[in-house]
């Protein structure tokens, strides 16, 4: 970065930390953290149950093993012992209790299409309205591209696998990355956090988001919330006084923390991207703050 460009990029953080604070982003955070906790549970076990109909059900757990540890660095287990509890009454639940878990499913979509008409509000536009039909069935649409993401991650990972056992049948060596173990799945899911949200960004605001600074948005989230998941995975398993504070219900505080981090750092990259679209209106460069321009028009 150019010397010159620094004291400019200090103003736009600060600006777009102001920015957020003004909207109330941090009790926004708490609100789609604490959302994302009640769905996180029953969107899993909903996967597991109607994909488990086309995949081997004990690799949809282990790969939904691994995206729990990328939302809860710390208890990730806390998460898969509910889900497979749940999954053990499957047979009870019927289909009004499919309609329940469908329901409790969409409420982080929800809260988090509200939280960013927040951050997204703009003065200068008329306030667009969106149809109901279209704000019910989003959260449902979102529901069924991690269901096909994940469908398509199992399948890749069998695939892969079993070219692999046939080579090394054939040849008596194994192919290398046939695996897609540790590192290889842990980019897999980094992509996957990327691709979410940057279709976050494009496509649950009510305004209109130009896809490249969705992409770019969506990529600067993904690779911050990486950074945090490794540092709260650290300081929980570490540092942490958490339990020495809150005894019994510290594991239930620590993962809520950790998405409400998560929710933090969505919502900050919604900002940073509002603001841009905001100076893409008025004509500006992204650095320019609109509130300090000079008036050269009175109505």
């Amino acid at each position: 970065m150019h010397p010159s460009q620094t004291p400019r990029l200090l103003r736009f953080a600060l600006r777009v930390v102001s920015a957020f604070l003004r909207n109330r982003g941090i009790l926004l955070a708490g609100g789609v953290g604490y959302n994302i906790l009640l769905s996180i549970i029953p969107l899993f076990a909903l996967l597991v149950v109607l994909l488990s109909r086309l995949v081997d059900e004990g690799q949809l757990l282990e790969l939904l093993a691994l995206q729990a540890h990328h939302l809860t660095p710390a208890h990730a287990d806390l998460l898969l012992d509910a889900v497979r509890g749940l999954l053990k009454g499957r047979d009870g639940i019927g289909l009004m209790g499919l309609g329940v878990l469908l329901l409790f499913s969409s409420f982080a979509f929800r809260m988090l299409e509200d939280a960013l008409a927040i951050i997204f509000h703009a003065p200068d536009l008329a306030a667009p309205q969106r149809r109901f039909w279209v704000s019910v069935l989003l959260p449902y649409a979102f529901m069924l591209m991690l269901g096909l993401g994940l469908l398509a991650l199992t399948l890749s990972v069998s695939l892969a696998a079993t070219l692999g056992d046939a080579w090394q049948a054939l040849t008596g060596y194994r192919l290398p990355l046939t695996g897609l173990s540790g590192p290889m799945l842990n980019l897999v899911s980094f992509l996957g956090v990327f691709a979410l949200f940057s279709a976050i960004y494009k496509v649950l605001p009510v305004v209109r988001v130009a896809p490249k600074r969705a992409l770019a948005g969506g990529f600067v989230a993904a690779l911050l919330w990486e950074g945090v998941r490794l540092l709260l995975l650290f300081y929980f398993t570490q540092l942490s006084l958490v339990n020495v504070v809150y005894g019994s219900v510290a594991t239930l505080i620590v993962v809520l923390l950790s998405l409400e981090a998560g929710a933090i750092i969505l919502l900050l990259g919604a900002q940073v991207i509002a603001e841009l679209e905001h100076n893409a209106r008025q004509g500006l460069a992204w650095h320019v703050d609109p509130r300090r321009q000079p008036v050269t028009r009175v109505e």
